[in-house]
C-alpha cells in the first residue's frame, strides 16, 4: 500500500537548484533513509514534502487519512508548559484520556479516577500510559515537572522527540534523530524504532542506525534520486557499482566524442546539410562526456609540530562543583600516538576533563604536567566561533594563507577548502548562506589547519554527512599525534579509538582496552552478571520464606493440636466437603493446562486460562492445608 508519492519534483534557491525532477514512493511499513552531501538539500526536501517549504514545481501525495508525526532539527515547544504536558500535547483521544487520568490520580480526585479508568479501557488506552512511561523513562527524564522555558537544547530536542513517539504516527519523519542522545539512548531508540511498525522517512549521519533500522537508502546527489532498496551495507555495495559503471560509461563517450567532434567541425556551417539526428547524438554525447566523476578526497600529509617524550601527565587529579564529584584522584601518562575515546552520561564529566588537561577549567586538587612541545586542537560546537558576515575563504585565509605539509610542500586556503568538499563556487559565499552541516565543517577547518599535535574533538561527527564523515576518518587515521574524542557515533569511535575513559558519574574513570564494540560487549555481560546474581538472590529468598512459612504453619498446627482435640459439627461437615472440592479444582487445573498447552492463538482465552490457573492452583494450596490442619483432629 503506498503511504507517499512524490512527482517531478523540483526546488531551487536563486540560480541554485537543490533538486530536479525527483520520483520515488514510499510503501507502508518501509523505513527508508535519505542520504547527502551536507548543503544538497536533505532536510529542504522534507520540508517541502510536510509542505513547510513549497517546491517550485512537482506534486507530493499522502495517503488519506494517515497520521504524519514529524521531528525537526529545531524543536518548536511551547515554554510555558511543563515535560509532561508538552509530551501530551496532541489531539488524540488516547493520549487526552491518559492527561487526564495522571491529573485526577495527581490531584487524588476518586470519582474522576473511576470515570476515565472506564474510559481507559474502552479506548484500550492502558497501553499507552505504559508506553509514556517507558519512553519518558529511557529518555531520562526523572522530573517530568520541569518547566521548558528551564532545559537545556539537548533536552528540548529528547522532548520533541518523546512526543513525537508517543502520538505513535503511521507515518514517522525524523530529521537527525540521534542528535543530542547518548549512546545508552541511542541504542535504545535504534531497537525501539527497529519493531515499530510505523512507515518511515529519517534523516541520519548514524551509520549503524541506517544498517540496523532502514531497509531502503534513498541518496540525493547531482539534484536527484537514486534508490537502493537495502539497508547501509547495501547501499555502499550497490553506489560502488553504480560509479563503476558511470566512470566506464563516461569514458566511453568521452573517447567517442573526440572523434563526433571532428566531424562536426568538419561540417559546413549550413545546418540544413547535416544529419540532424547526428547532431542531435552530438549535444546528448556531449553531456554524458562532461559528467564529473572525480572524487574529493581528503589526503592531507600536514607537518605535524614534533611531539617530544613528556607529552601530558595527570596526577591524582579531582574536580567537584558543590557536592557533585567529577573526577576523583585520578592518574594518567599520554604517550605518542595515543587514540582515546571518552564515553559517558550527559553530565558525567566529560567536556569537564576536556577543559581541564587543557587549563580551561582549574583543578580542585592534584596536577597535570603539559609537555613543551604540546599544541593542541581543540573542537567542540560551543568553543568555536566564525563571523557569518564573512566569505567562506577569509575564514580560512585568517588563519593562514598557505599550510605548510610534508617535505617542503605547501597547500592554498583554496586548495584546503577544495579537500574538504567545499568546491570552488562556495569560497565567496557568506557563512551565514552555509547549511549547519557546512558551518560544522567550516569550524573543524580551522582547527585542523593550525596543525595541532594534540587533536581535541568533542562531538565532531554531529550535522555532519556520511561523506565527510569518511573523509575526516581517513585523516584521522593518518594522524601522527594524540587524538582524544567524545562522539555519540558509535561507528565513528569503532573506527578512530583503542581504548576508552569510561565516566560512571560518581567521579571515578575507568580505562577500558578496545574500541566501543567491547565495552558495549563488556556492559552487556556485565548487566547479565548482575541479572544473574539478582535473579539467585530472588530465589534464595523466596526459598527462605517458604521455609519459614512452612515452619510457622508446622508450629501453629502443634499449637492447634494442644489447644483441641475434638472437631465441631460444623468442622466435620467441612473436612468431608474438603476432599471432593480439592479434587474438583484439580480436574480444572488440568483442563486448564491443557488449554495453555494446545497452541491455540486466541490471546483473550489464554490470558483468561492463565489467570484463572493462577486462582485454582492458590485455592488447592489454601483448601489442602486447611485439610491437613483438620485432619490433625480425625
Amino acid at each position: 500500500m503506498n503511504y507517499l508519492s512524490v512527482e517531478n519534483f523540483t526546488k531551487s534557491f536563486g540560480d541554485r537548484i537543490i533538486f530536479e525532477d525527483l520520483n520515488f514512493g514510499i510503501d507502508q511499513g518501509q523505513k527508508v533513509a535519505i542520504v547527502a552531501k551536507n548543503g544538497n538539500g536533505k532536510s529542504t526536501l522534507l520540508k517541502c514534502l510536510l509542505g513547510i517549504d513549497q517546491p517550485d514545481d512537482g506534486r507530493v501525495v499522502f495517503r488519506n487519512g494517515i497520521r504524519i508525526g514529524y521531528l525537526d532539527q529545531t524543536e518548536e515547544l511551547d515554554p510555558s508548559l511543563t515535560i509532561i504536558q508538552e509530551v501530551f500535547n496532541h489531539d488524540l483521544p488516547k493520549l487526552k484520556v491518559v492527561k487526564e487520568y495522571n491529573q485526577a490520580l495527581k490531584d487524588n480526585d476518586e470519582d474522576k479516577m473511576a470515570s476515565l479508568f472506564e474510559q481507559l479501557s474502552e479506548l484500550d488506552a492502558w497501553d499507552t500510559e505504559v508506553k509514556v512511561q517507558q519512553i519518558l523513562s529511557k529518555l531520562k527524564f526523572d522530573n517530568v515537572d520541569l518547566p521548558i522555558s528551564v532545559l537545556s537544547g539537548g533536552q528540548k530536542k529528547r522532548v520533541a522527540l518523546a512526543k513525537v513517539l508517543i502520538a505513535e504516527p503511521d507515518f514517522l519523519i525524523l530529521d537527525e534523530p540521534t542528535n543530542h542522545l547518548d549512546l545508552d539512548m541511542i541504542e535504545w531508540l535504534e531497537d525501539y524504532l527497529g519493531t515499530s511498525k510505523s512507515t518511515m522517512l529519517m534523516v541520519t549521519h548514524d551509520r549503524y542506525f541506517l544498517e540496523v533500522v532502514c531497509d531502503s537508502i534513498l541518496e540525493l546527489e547531482d539534484k536527484t534520486i537514486y534508490t537502493y532498496k537495502g539497508n547501509f551495507s547495501y547501499y555502499l555495495e550497490k553506489k560502488a557499482e553504480r560509479e563503476e559503471q558511470l566512470a566506464t560509461t563516461v569514458g566511453k563517450a568521452r573517447s567517442k566524442m573526440r572523434t563526433e567532434l571532428e566531424w562536426m567541425r568538419r561540417q559546413p556551417k549550413a545546418r540544413g546539410t547535416k544529419q540532424k539526428a547526428r547532431i542531435d547524438s552530438f549535444h546528448d554525447l556531449k553531456k554524458v562526456a562532461k559528467t564529473d566523476i572525480s572524487k574529493d578526497e581528503l589526503e592531507i600529509g600536514t607537518k605535524m609540530e614534533r611531539l617530544g617524550s613528556k607529552i601530558l601527565e595527570i596526577h591524582k587529579i579531582g574536580k567537584a562543583y558543590g557536592d557533585k564529584q567529577i573526577i576523583n584522584d585520578f592518574s594518567y601518562n599520554f604517550k605518542r600516538k595515543e587514540r582515546l575515546g571518552i564515553v559517558g552520561n550527559n553530565g558525567a564529566g566529560k567536556s569537564t576533563f576536556l577543559n581541564l588537561i587543557q587549563g580551561i577549567e582549574e583543578l580542585d586538587k592534584g596536577k597535570i604536567v603539559v609537555g613543551e612541545t604540546v599544541k593542541f586542537g581543540y573542537y567542540s560546537q560551543e568553543n568555536i566561533q566564525v563571523d557569518e558576515n564573512k566569505k567562506v575563504i577569509d575564514v580560512i585565509r585568517e588563519i593562514a594563507e598557505y599550510i605548510p605539509l610534508e617535505k617542503g610542500r605547501e597547500m592554498s586556503a583554496a586548495q584546503f577548502l577544495e579537500k574538504f568538499l567545499f568546491s570552488r563556487d562556495m569560497h565567496y559565499n557568506y557563512v551565514y548562506k552555509l547549511s549547519g552541516g557546512e558551518k560544522r565543517r567550516l569550524k573543524l577547518m580551522t582547527i585542523l589547519m593550525s596543525n595541532p599535535n594534540f587533536l581535541i574533538l568533542d562531538e565532531p561527527t554531529n550535522d555532519l554527512d556520511i561523506f565527510v564523515l569518511n573523509v575526516l576518518e581517513d585523516y584521522l587515521r593518518s594522524f601522527q599525534g594524540c587524538l582524544v574524542v567524545v562522539s555519540h557515533d558509535r561507528y565513528f569511535m569503532d573506527k578512530m579509538v583503542d581504548h576508552l575513559f569510561v565516566f560512571d558519574g560518581s567521579g571515578e574513570i575507568k580505562d577500558i582496552i578496545g574500541n566501543y564494540n567491547a565495552y558495549r560487549k563488556h556492559q552487556k555481560e556485565i548487566k547479565e552478571e548482575a541479572k544473574e546474581e539478582k535473579r539467585q538472590e530472588v530465589k534464595a529468598e523466596k526459598k527462605a520464606e517458604a521455609l519459614e512459612k512452612e515452619a510457622e504453619d508446622k508450629r501453629k498446627l502443634e499449637e492447634s493440636k494442644t489447644e483441641k482435640r475434638k472437631l465441631s459439627f460444623k468442622e466435620k461437615s467441612e473436612f468431608e466437603h474438603l476432599d471432593e472440592e480439592i479434587m474438583s479444582l484439580e480436574e480444572e487445573k488440568e483442563k486448564l493446562t491443557a488449554v495453555l498447552s494446545s497452541g491455540i492463538e486466541d490471546s483473550e482465552k489464554l490470558n483468561e486460562a492463565s489467570k484463572r490457573l493462577g486462582e485454582v492452583m492458590q485455592i488447592i494450596e489454601d483448601k489442602s492445608a486447611r485439610w491437613m490442619e483438620l485432619a490433625a483432629f480425625i
